[in-house]
């Protein structure tokens, strides 16, 4: 619905939605007049690094700066310390979650036991203690029977298997794109093929499986092509952009920033189009931050030695507001679309809907907010990004969890 209206939210759930509607005697009365009321958003690929490196993020903090980046609910990755792959840890993550008090949490368990790539966790278990989805992210499954084994598993319980598209042997130990700018630096570089290779893989096991496989942050032209031709096959796939694959190219890592520096890596202008394309048309049905928090002085090491990735939860809107919608790649509602109705589905939330008795997750955006990304400010732990300094225009501004404002600028 794209109309002027009122929003009525009783005892968590949506009540009530459309024209002018009463207050119920005592309630709480929010004016976001002008602004623009959406299904809460939805993060479906974070680290919050709790438990083992609480120094770079809680699940606490990482609920908070979700919050204050509009998203009502983030899917929390296994790689901690130890690795999510019980029950119990995934009791763990759900109860820290819920303690916080700001965006839901939901967990993932792990495929395999240890993240080696060897054994499959127990993955009914993990699901019945709450893992919404399975997934060795950052240690991409080689073994195409694990997967296979994986996705017929995860297939009776109803859950994806997500998986970072990446041959380790051919990507070996690159620590960017291969290309022009890797050759200039003397870094050694990753293939696009390390990507597509996989790529090509999942899908087939996926088509053979009938499991359902996500592809978790496509970077590679090949790889959205190879996606595309998945899902006109029948192919049960769901794929995800991330704000610096649709915005960046290996060019911010000029000067070995290391703030550029990820996993998959920052690819050339004609990869990032046809990220921004497959994710105009749909081939990739979400837009996930990959939010990876690291401490100060890990991102200050020399380039090969620093780890990967950005934190991405509290620019994320601001970015996709004005770079993406702004410059026409997408309407408004598709992009809602893209970051809560199809994260949602993807991984069979609740929310992404405002239908009266879905839940009171609710996003309130400011279309002409001006501002600039100041990493001082994030409530996140950490302030890893290639975007600080970056003007622009648009921002959440009241996040509602459940009924309950958990943010409001």
């Amino acid at each position: 619905m794209d109309a002027v209206g009122d929003l009525l939210l009783v005892d968590g759930a949506v009540a009530a939605v459309g024209g002018e509607l009463d207050a119920p005697e005592g309630a709480r009365v929010i004016d976001v007049g002008g602004k623009v009321v959406t299904p809460g958003l939805i993060d479906v690929h974070v680290h919050l690094r709790e438990p083992g490196q609480e120094h770079k993020e809680t699940i606490a903090s990482g609920a908070r700066a979700a919050a204050a980046g509009g998203f009502t609910a983030v899917v929390a990755m296994p790689n901690t310390d130890p690795v999510i792959d019980s029950p119990a840890l995934v009791a763990f993550v759900a109860a820290q979650g819920l303690r916080a008090e700001a965006a839901r949490v939901y967990p993932t368990g792990a495929i395999s036991l240890g993240l080696a790539g060897e054994r499959l966790a127990p993955i009914g278990e993990m699901i019945e203690a709450g893992a919404v989805a399975v997934t060795d992210d950052g240690h991409p499954i080689m073994d195409s029977g694990l997967m296979r084994l994986a996705l017929e598993y995860a297939r009776g319980f109803g859950v994806p298997v997500a998986d970072h598209p990446e041959d380790l042997g051919l990507s070996a130990e690159g620590q960017m794109n291969e290309g022009v700018v890797s050759s200039r630096l003397g870094v050694r570089g990753k293939p696009n093929a390390s990507e597509d290779v996989h790529i090509v893989r999942d899908l087939l096991v996926a088509e053979f499986t009938g499991g359902h496989i996500h592809l978790q942050h496509v970077s590679s032209r090949f790889g959205v092509e190879a996606i595309r031709q998945a899902k006109a096959r029948g192919v049960h796939v769901t794929a995800e952009a991330s704000p610096h694959h649709l915005l960046l190219t290996d060019e911010a890592v000029d000067g070995y920033r290391t703030e550029a520096k990820m996993n998959p890596p920052l690819r050339s202008d004609a990869d990032r189009a046809a990220v921004m394309e497959g994710l105009r048309d749909g081939t990739l049905d979400v837009i996930a931050t990959d939010h990876a928090p690291h401490h100060y002085d890990e991102k200050e090491r020399a380039f090969d030695d620093a780890p990967n990735g950005i934190v991405g939860l509290e620019t994320a809107v601001g970015l996709m507001l004005t770079h993406v919608v702004g410059k026409g790649v997408l309407d408004l509602p598709t992009l809602v679309e893209r970051m809560s109705v199809q994260p949602a589905r993807a991984f069979r939330l609740p929310g992404g809907t405002l239908t009266v008795g879905s839940p009171a997750d609710v996003t309130v955006l400011d279309l002409d907010a001006p501002w600039t990304v100041d990493p001082a400010s994030f409530v996140s732990l950490s302030t890893n990004t290639p975007f600080a300094g970056w003007e622009l225009t648009g921002r959440a501004v009241t996040t509602i969890v459940g009924g309950r404002v958990v943010w409001q600028s």
